[in-house]
C-alpha cells in the first residue's frame, strides 16, 4: 500500500491543492503600473487633430500596431482631440511604442514545506516547466526511507520558482507644424504575464489616468481587473 494513501498529510494534500488551485484562479488583483510624465506646453483640445503612428518603425503598418493604435486614438478623442484623417492632415503627432522582455526567474516561499517526507536533498541537474520561458535549473529531489525521488510542486520544500516580465508603452506627442516636444511618458508594470493582448490595453488605460499627470513626476496607477471596471 502506498504511505502517501496512508499518511495524514498525504491525505492534507489532495484535499488542500484543489482548493488552492481554485483560490488561485478566483483571486483577482489590480494590475499595478509605474507611469511616468513629463508635458510641455500641451495645447488645449479644441481645435487640435491627431494621427498615431508607431514610433518604432518595424511596428508601422502591423495588424497589431493598428489594434493598440486604436486604443490611443479612443482615449485621446474621450480628451477632445479630433483623429485626423491622415498624419498629413494632424496638428499633433502621436508617437507610440510598446513592448515586453524576455522575463527573470524568481524565487519564493510557499510556506507549505512537508515534514513528513523528510528533509533529506539531492541536486537534480536539468529543467523543467512547460510553459516558453519558464525553466527551473539545478532543482532539488527529496529522498528518504519512502517515496525516493517524490516530488510535489506544491508540497516540497517549501520554495517555488516562476517567470516575472516587464513590459511598457511609451507616448510621445508632438507639434507636427515645428516638431516641437509636446509630451512624453512612459508607463512599465511587472508581472507574471508576457501577453502583449492583456499588457498593453491595462498600460495604455494607465497612462491616460489623471493625463496629463504632473509634469516630471512618476506615480504608481493600478487598473481595476477587466471584470471589474466600471462597476
Amino acid at each position: 500500500m502506498s504511505h502517501f494513501s496512508t499518511s495524514p498529510l498525504g491525505w492534507l494534500k489532495a484535499l488542500l491543492a484543489p482548493l488552492m488551485l481554485a483560490t488561485l484562479a478566483a483571486c483577482a488583483t489590480p494590475f499595478n503600473a509605474d507611469v511616468s510624465r513629463f508635458a510641455s506646453q500641451l495645447p488645449a483640445p479644441q481645435g487640435q487633430t491627431f494621427a498615431v503612428v508607431a514610433d518604432d518603425p518595424a511596428l508601422a503598418g502591423g495588424l497589431e500596431f493598428s489594434q493598440y493604435a486604436r486604443l490611443v486614438k479612443a482615449r485621446m478623442a474621450q480628451l477632445g482631440y479630433a483623429p485626423a484623417a491622415s498624419a498629413a492632415d494632424a496638428t499633433l503627432i502621436v508617437r507610440f511604442d510598446y513592448g515586453v522582455d524576455k522575463g527573470r526567474e524568481r524565487v519564493r516561499s510557499t510556506g507549505f514545506a512537508d515534514p513528513y517526507w523528510g528533509s533529506w536533498y539531492s541536486p537534480r541537474m536539468g529543467y523543467w516547466g512547460g510553459r516558453r520561458g519558464y525553466y527551473r535549473p539545478f532543482g532539488y529531489a527529496r529522498y528518504g526511507a519512502w517515496g525516493y525521488g517524490w516530488y510535489d510542486p506544491w508540497f516540497d520544500n517549501g520554495v517555488e520558482s516562476y517567470t516575472v516580465y516587464t513590459s511598457g508603452i511609451s507616448l510621445k506627442i508632438d507639434r507636427k507644424a515645428d516638431g516641437q516636444r509636446l509630451f512624453e511618458g512612459k508607463a512599465e508594470a511587472v508581472s507574471t504575464s508576457n501577453r502583449l493582448q492583456h499588457l498593453v490595453p491595462n498600460l495604455v488605460e494607465a497612462m491616460f489616468t489623471d493625463f496629463p499627470g504632473n509634469s516630471g513626476e512618476t506615480v504608481r496607477i493600478s487598473v481595476a481587473p477587466e471584470k471589474k471596471r466600471g462597476n
